[in-house]
């Protein structure tokens, strides 16, 4: 890893010659220390509540905006903003409005409310806006865990929740009742209960209301289910002994997921996802799924590796060249429904990528322990997908901790958010609660208003600024240092008691994230027992970057100040070296420098 190198000095031309030994050569003045340009002060941000009336929009769609202030000060304006440029700007008289948003697809915007005094700016509130025709472009991941006979106003919470964070898919998880047979039928109907796996109710009602109130602020719904799973005694149902798996050649013994009963209802069998036969089974299953419940897609679940197996008739089988076919046959089946696959540790994922899956999800494990393993995970998935397919990292925080009942970790979780968003990911964490567990009921651990508070502002932050975190570019090295060495800023691998920069060029904007390690105690993403550091702020940072193009303008924003709005920043470039001041570093800050 290069050191950093930078050193404000003074170079003097000394005499080689003492007085009196004739020298016609000048003496050289000494080189001006570098000015590092000031800001003018950043505005301040009095963080109403303000939301909108759908998670995404068609491009030409209305926006309806409402803003949680009983009046609208005098003078307040709001502005509409893409990548920091201004693109509509107007006054503001009522706590709601609307807003036609442009022609052009897969754009997002902030949008500002604020007003000026004495010269200075105080922005009221910010949101994102996401202008997307298809949601798996910028894929953002919620989830639904219960479907117990939950009244109507639950319902609305939930979704209106997860429609301020502009979540706009939801995975419906363990919403089924048999693995084989997912939708649970009596004759012509769908049943009005049944008991999944674990013996839970559940409520056809409460499913089909998610469901609904989900289309209404847009938001896809994804039914889940493994590729590959049947409960016991599933002969019964129609599932042959042909189509399961085998850890021996001479099918002695059937491949299982072995649960305890109680409270678990079976154990779960495993069968050949590449079996043709299974494959016209599952699929046909899924049609009475789509026939009484309006799901969107499937979000197909996996066991990740588990050794070699064998068919029925004592053939060799990896599992990972199972899935690709299993997907085709879906999509050949269901043309028009959405489809992701979930590469547990990235078991298969290059062959999931190569399918016609919709965009990639992998759930997290040991020994992909580190922030570097979440970067790693999420730019080798950009590889495999040929760039086309973003990325949902399914990674449980505070594991351990959510053991038992507490409270997540802020500065855990906001830390492991700023390394997934910074590289392009998103992280599915949020449902009726956040996630600890792989068992998304698990609701052990609570989020206190500051993380609450801050993860509706890292969101906005990921959508409004899609287009620079999500949307191509080239990951590359930048060479920052910062003024007399006062802040260790190092580049990118992640490492604990340094400032880390990662550079990334879009088109013709050069990105720079700065992700605050200096005062972590583990490069341990997981933050398992909810012990990772809060860091210090830091303001007012000056550093000079290393780069040859011309720069017109530079911007700053972070999900950590003024709602993650914008700000034009102050700078000088000479000799390739722009030399500017960082306003603030909490967790995660970003830099866009324009270039011409």
């Amino acid at each position: 890893m290069r050191e950093n190198k930078v050193q404000i000095v003074v170079l003097l031309m000394l005499l080689f010659l003492q007085m009196g030994c004739g020298s016609n050569e000048e003496i050289v003045p000494p080189v001006a220390e570098p000015e590092f340009p000031t800001n003018p002060s950043l505005p301040g941000f009095n963080n109403y509540f303000v939301e909108t009336d759908k998670s995404i929009y068609n491009p030409g769609d209305e926006v309806q905006f409402n803003l949680d202030i009983t009046s609208v000060p005098e003078n307040t304006k709001v502005r509409y903003k893409y990548l920091g440029e201004v693109v509509l700007e107007h006054a503001l008289t009522n706590s709601s409005w609307v807003w036609n948003v442009p022609s052009e697809d897969f754009k997002a915007y902030m949008v500002e409310v604020y007003t000026t005094a004495n010269n200075a700016e105080n922005i009221l509130a910010a949101i994102a806006v996401d202008v997307s025709s298809n949601w798996t472009k910028f894929p953002r991941y919620g989830f639904l865990s219960d479907y117990s006979n939950i009244d109507d106003e639950t319902i609305s919470s939930v979704l209106k929740n997860l429609n301020r964070h502009h979540i706009n898919g939801i995975q419906f998880y363990d919403w089924h009742h048999k693995h084989h047979q997912p939708m649970a039928v009596d004759g012509d109907s769908p049943k009005a209960v049944w008991k999944d796996i674990a013996n839970r109710d559940i409520y056809f009602s409460t499913v089909e209301k998610y469901i609904e109130n989900a289309h209404n602020y847009n938001m896809k719904a994804m039914f889940y289910n493994l590729v590959y799973g049947a409960w016991d005694h599933a002969e019964q149902d129609g599932v042959k002994a042909e189509w399961y798996i085998f850890k021996d050649a001479g099918r002695i013994n059937k491949e299982v997921m072995t649960l305890p009963q109680p409270p678990f209802l079976s154990n779960i069998f495993l069968l050949d996802p590449s079996n043709t036969e299974w494959q016209a089974y599952i699929n046909n299953e899924n049609k009475k799924v789509y026939q009484y419940l309006d799901f969107d897609g499937f979000h197909m679940d996996q066991l990740g590796d588990w050794g070699q197996h064998y068919t029925y008739h004592g053939n060799s089988l990896s599992l990972y060249k199972t899935f690709k076919p299993f997907i085709e046959s879906v999509r050949t089946c269901e043309p028009d429904k959405f489809i992701a696959m979930n590469a547990v540790n990235q078991y298969g994922q290059e062959n999931i990528a190569s399918a016609s899956t919709d965009f990639l999800y992998t759930e997290v494990w040991g020994p992909n322990d580190t922030y570097n393993d979440l970067a790693m995970i999420i730019q080798n998935n950009n590889s495999y997908s040929d760039n086309t397919k973003n990325t949902i990292l399914a990674a449980y925080m505070n594991y351990d901790l959510a053991e038992n009942q507490g409270y997540f970790n802020t500065p855990g979780v906001l830390l492991t958010n700023a390394v997934i968003f910074a590289f392009g990911g998103a992280h599915l964490e949020l449902g009726e609660h956040m996630l600890g567990k792989e068992y998304f009921p698990n609701n052990n651990l609570k989020m206190k208003s500051e993380l609450k508070t801050a993860m509706v502002h890292y969101y906005d932050f990921l959508v409004a600024y899609q287009n620079i975190l999500r949307d191509g570019g080239e990951f590359n090295a930048v060479e920052i240092q910062s003024a007399e060495n006062k802040y260790p800023i190092s580049q990118w691998p992640a490492q604990t008691g340094n400032i880390v920069s990662v550079g990334k060029k879009v088109g013709n904007r050069q990105v720079v994230h700065l992700i605050n390690f200096k005062d972590a105690n583990t490069n341990e993403w997981r933050d398992n027992n909810g012990t990772q550091s809060r860091p210090a702020l830091m303001e007012n940072i000056p550093i000079s970057i290393n780069i040859s193009e011309k720069v017109s303008s530079i911007w700053f924003a972070s999900p950590d100040a003024n709602g993650g709005t914008s700000v034009s920043l102050n700078f000088t470039q000479q000799n390739g070296e722009v030399l500017l001041t960082v306003p603030q570093l909490k967790y995660w800050s970003t830099i866009v420098l324009e270039l011409e």
